[in-house]
Parts: structure tokens; sequence; C-alpha cells
């Protein structure tokens, strides 16, 4: 690896979104990320979506360019090995991730009698240490009961696990900073990151929380408008969508150059004694707004407006399906971060590297996923020096296992 994390390596126990998710970042900014399963793959090893012959697409996409191994965690010598591998000498490596219960032989105390300078992260479901995902996470957030068409009753589930991917991030973001800190103090330490604290502090972030205290509010389900500003979904003559957008001076004038609303806009400025440079303004008058952009793009065919609105340099952009976005010129097959790779297992189609892009160093591009248990022999020989007589032992014996 050559990326700006080179020589930097990390081993992760890990299932579902957030823990697979933050060594993958890791992996793609040059750390050598080493995953660890069971001889009969993990508990997300098939998670859906699947290929027509049942391979799990989203397991390669959480696990590119990671190296694996793959072992009997029930077996006593296994987890000795791991235990090995965890707590190897070098000031790059001694950096351990997970999501699973880290108790045991797997817990921090009993780690760091090996390797005192231990760096051990451990995402958990909430501080106390009770389960949860990002869907039971989500749920006490407040977001699914603003989400969804006005007067809709129940909650709305969000299809995006944002808790995950946010927790994911920051999963990332504690081990460089925590490594940080042992390359100044030569102290290591673990790191407990609960997934429902990724969420509160997000939703105290923006405001959520603030609004609902300090107002004494709960904020109502306003569907596919942007509280606060202007910005909705519009349908185009020949029934697709579009979103626009004003967030700025320059969106407005943008936007009423597209489709000639200059005089419109002054008109709801005057009729309803309004500032639609302000965005609290913008908010007061979308219905105005809407009454004048919606009958133009119901008019026009989404060709047409997405070319108007470009032109123009207004704040927009089409829906599209995924099956869309994946032969998009711009977003996908002419994207520098996006390589076609041949996933074993899946075929061929196009892999996102690292969005960060560093003047330092090129991006790396990306990787494939390992297949289960491929780099076991390369690990077991290259970090733990075991010779090829004892890894053979080690098959034998079934303590270990190569690619399936």
């Amino acid at each position: 690896m050559t990326g700006i994390l080179a020589g930097l390596r990390i081993v992760e126990g890990s299932a579902f979104i957030a823990a697979p998710m933050a060594g993958m970042t890791l992996a793609q900014l040059g750390a050598d990320v080493i995953r660890f399963d069971d001889l009969k793959g993990g508990l997300d090893s098939d998670r859906w979506p699947v290929t027509r012959d049942g391979v799990s697409i989203y397991w390669a996409g959480l696990n590119k360019g990671k190296r694996s191994i793959a072992v009997d965690l029930r077996n006593p010598k296994a987890r000795e090995l791991l235990t090995a591998l965890i707590t190897a000498p070098g000031e790059n490596a001694g950096i351990f991730s997970t999501n699973m219960p880290a108790r045991g032989w797997l817990s921090y105390e009993e780690l760091a009698k090996k390797r005192a300078d231990l760096i051990a992260l451990n995402i958990v479901g909430d501080r106390h240490g009770a389960a949860n995902v990002d869907y039971t996470v989500n749920s006490i957030t407040g977001f699914p009961l603003v989400s969804g068409p006005v007067g809709h009753q129940g909650p709305v589930n969000n299809v995006l696990p944002a808790w995950d991917i946010a927790t994911a991030y920051a999963a990332a973001m504690a081990i460089l900073a925590a490594e940080r800190h042992r390359r100044l103090t030569g102290k290591g330490q673990r790191i407990v990151l609960p997934l429902q604290d990724m969420a509160l502090a997000a939703v105290s972030a923006t405001g959520y929380i603030g609004e609902a205290v300090i107002n004494a509010v709960d904020r109502p389900r306003f569907g596919n408008e942007i509280f606060g500003t202007f910005g909705r979904d519009f349908r185009t003559k020949d029934g697709k969508y579009v979103m626009i957008c004003i967030f700025s001076d320059r969106h407005l004038e943008a936007l009423a150059k597209a489709g000639s609303f200059a005089d419109a806009f002054a008109r709801i400025e005057k009729e309803k004694g309004v500032d639609l440079k302000l965005e609290a303004d913008r908010w007061n008058a979308r219905a105005e707004l809407v009454a004048v952009i919606e009958p133009w793009v119901a008019s026009h065919s989404a060709a047409d407006v997405g070319a108007a609105l470009q032109k123009a340099g207004a704040l927009s952009a089409p829906y599209k399906t995924f099956r869309e976005l994946s032969v998009d010129k711009d977003a996908v097959t002419d994207n520098p971060m996006f390589t076609v790779l041949d996933q074993p297992g899946i075929g061929r189609y196009p892999v996102a590297a690292s969005p960060v892009q560093f003047d330092a160093v090129p991006r790396e591009k990306a990787a494939p996923a390992p297949i289960l248990g491929q780099h076991t022999d390369e690990i077991l020989s290259g970090i733990l020096g075991l010779s090829s007589a004892e890894i053979g032992k080690l098959h034998d014996e079934k303590v270990v296992g190569g690619p399936r």
C-alpha cells in the first residue's frame, strides 16, 4: 500500500456496517486492515443485497482493500493466534477495532497484558452496553416522526443507515487520534464509541434538541420541503423529478434566469412583504414560490429543465434510481474515484475508492474485498513468523482456514 496511512496496521473483528466501514475507510487510505472471521464467515457474510447466486455484494462493499484471516473462533489455539496478531510488536501495530462484545479474551484488559500501549476501539449499542443497531437508534432520534408526507400517521424509517455511517467515520477518526496520542505519550487506551451517542450528538449539533427545548415545540412534518429555506421536488412533463433549492442570493438569481421568474419573484416580494434573499422569507413564501416554479417544470421535459437549470447555475439535481446512478457519466463512469473491479464471486462493477484527496500522495485505487481466509497463510507467516509446517498443522487441526 502507498496511501497516506501506509505502514499502519489495524486488526478488525467486525460485522454489519459501522465497524467494517471504519476499517474500510482506513484501508482505502493505505492502512493494512486485517479482518478476522470464523471459518464459516461472520454474522454479515451473506447479508443482502446479494447476487442471484447468494454472494453478498454488501459484504464486498464494506471490506474493500482489507486482508482476511479465517479461524475457528471457539478454538483456544485460534484465540491465541488472534491475540498475538492484535498485540504484535511494532510502532505502527497494536491497534484493534471491533463491535463484538469486548470481554473475555477480547477485553481490553486481557489484550493489554500482552501489549501495554494497545489501542482498542469498541463500538457499542449505547453507553450502558445494551444492544442497538442503526434502525433502533434512529427510532429515538425524532427523525422518523418528522419524515414522510404531510398528514402521514406513524413513523417513516430511513432507508439509509445514517448513524452507522457517521459512527464509521467517527471510529476511523478516533483510531487516528488515539494513534497520535500514543506517538506523543507512548500510552495506549481503550476507546468506546456508542452508536446511540453518535446519533444523539448529531441531533444536538443540527439544532433539533435545542429547538425542542428553547421553543417548546415538536417540529411537524413538512414532506419533501427543506425546513427554514426553500427546496423541494418538482415533477417534469415526462414524469421524472428534479430537486430545486435556493440557499443563497446567487441561487435565487440563477433560478430566476433559468425559468424567467424575475418578475414573478418580484411580485411575490411585493405582495407578501418579504425579501426572497432571506432564508426565513423564502420559507414563509414557499407556497407562492412553488406556484410559480411548478407549472414551468411540469410543462418541460426533464432534459430541458435540467439543461436550463444547469446553464443558469441554479442549485438543482435530478432524482435517479440506483441503476440510473450506476451508469451516470459524471457521477460514476467518468469519476476517477471509481474503478471497475472484478470482485471474486460477484463480477465486474464500479467500486469507489476513498473520496478524500491529498496533495501529498496519490489516491489509492479501489481494491477488491478479500475472499474469506484469503490471506490466512501470509498473515501467519509474515506477521506471526510461523513456519509452513506450523501453518500446515493448524490447517490440519482446522484451527485456521484458507479461502473458500
